[in-house]
């Protein structure tokens, strides 16, 4: 019999570079991207090299440490579950019935659709 080959190995597992899973690696890149646009910013307005590097170092560290440290915590998809979960309101307020005595209707007509 021939040797078997699997093919499309990491199909359906996320991207990770260096520790880093999926969207961060996205969000590393645009930090760079920022941090360089500020760097040459700061740079044409004359701000001293003295001054500058330590300002970016600083804030590359920050970065490197922060987006590292999301990727540790939450994982490929726990920041976007994260943030959905803070959006959902703690409780709902309502000053009517009509609300849920609208649902009932609405259910009843697609009972009797599902019917026919």
């Amino acid at each position: 019999m021939g040797i078997v080959y699997q093919i499309n190995k990491g199909v359906g597992k996320p991207i990770e570079f260096r520790g880093l899973q999926g969207q961060y690696i996205a969000y590393l890149a645009v930090g760079l991207v920022v941090l360089l646009l500020l760097f040459t910013g700061l740079y044409l307005l004359g701000t001293p090299l003295v001054a500058l590097l330590p300002l970016v170092m600083g804030l590359g560290a920050a970065l490197f440490f922060g987006v590292f440290a999301l990727s540790k915590r939450f994982g490929v998809h726990g920041l976007a579950k994260f943030m959905a979960r803070r959006g959902i309101p703690v409780y709902l307020k309502f000053s009517s019935r009509r609300v849920f005595t609208g649902l009932r209707v609405l259910q009843g007509n697609k009972e009797r659709q599902a019917r026919r």
